[in-house]
């Protein structure tokens, strides 16, 4: 009787085994351009912080802080920025 419930649970064992790593052997389907990990992420940050950023110098030049051309010059940068990040995130979404 022992032997038996001994292999009853190797048996168990074995199955769950299996059937907990078999997800590991599939085959990933490929959903879309493979990215470098944290790439998306990178533009995303990028994007918010140049939004942020021309937000900021706004805010700076209603307050007196920066002139009419450092505003100018300063905006055109982090839209520049903004842009850039905004069309590699479309790039990776429909690439």
């Amino acid at each position: 009787m022992t032997l038996a419930v001994f292999l009853a649970g190797l048996a168990v064992i074995a199955v769950v085994s299996f059937v907990v790593a078999a997800p590991l052997f599939r085959p990933r389907p490929a959903d879309g351009p493979v990215e470098q990990p944290g790439e998306r992420e990178r533009w995303e940050r990028q994007k918010r912080q140049a939004l942020a950023a021309i937000k900021e110098v706004e805010l700076d030049h209603r307050m007196g802080k920066l002139s009419d051309e450092d505003l100018a010059a300063m905006r055109g940068r982090f839209e520049a920025q903004a842009l850039e990040a905004m069309a590699a995130l479309e790039r990776g979404r429909s690439g």
